[in-house]
């Protein structure tokens, strides 16, 4: 069997043509079916013209997410110091021992953490695929194609709106990843903004290739 626009041999059970992705009249045992709207849809991106894929953006955790914490550590190391000055005389080398101690780790445990989710987390948003690693020791990389994210939000708290940071969730039909949350996204907006463009834009392509076909 040859395809009708391509003249291209077409094996006899094939829903479209292997070579433009044509769909074509399908054997059953009834005689002759037309493709299904399935079929089709796979003869469609198995036929779709390649376009260059090029990064839009590239990101993870922002600094910006913790300037609430370090503000309360800042709150916090000011009150031991004041709480250690106006200690009675018999506790003070006790209270400022204490203060010693507590307030370093306070802000080395700070630090740890930021290091810990900058490194540990990245995304790469391409004009096809969002792709996010996890992991410092053990790297787990994943890839969710633009036009299976069902949707994008993103969320703020107050401090966040100060400093334009917050999270964003992507809702897909992703098996390992359906609904991924990004925390610590600086300029949250533009981003989230940035996807659902994207996003859009690819199915928008498909779904013209999808009429043509």
């Amino acid at each position: 069997m040859l395809c009708a626009k391509c003249h291209a041999e077409v094996p006899p059970d094939a829903a479209f043509c292997p070579k433009c992705g044509t769909a074509v009249a399908v054997a059953a045992a009834g005689g002759v079916r037309a493709a299904t709207p399935t079929e089709r849809m796979q003869g469609a991106q198995a036929a779709a013209p390649q376009e260059p894929e090029h990064e839009l953006w590239r990101g993870g955790y922002s600094a910006k997410a913790m300037y609430g914490g370090w503000a309360f550590a800042g709150l916090v190391t000011v009150a031991a110091i004041v709480l250690a000055a106006l200690s009675a005389t018999p506790y003070k080398s006790a209270v400022w021992i204490a203060v010693a101690i507590a307030v370093p780790v306070v802000w080395v445990f700070l630090l740890l953490t930021l290091l810990f989710r900058r490194l540990s987390v990245s995304y790469t948003l391409t004009s096809q695929r969002f792709m996010h690693q996890r992991g410092m020791l053990r790297r787990v990389n994943n890839r969710i194609l633009l036009i299976d994210i069902d949707d994008v939000a993103f969320e703020q708290g107050l401090i966040e709106r100060l400093f334009n940071v917050g999270t964003i969730t992507l809702t897909s039909t992703d098996a390992s990843d359906p609904k991924l949350r990004m925390q610590g996204i600086a300029d949250v907006q533009r981003v989230a903004n940035l996807i659902d463009d994207a996003r859009r834009e690819e199915r928008r392509k498909r779904a013209i290739y999808m009429a043509n076909v």
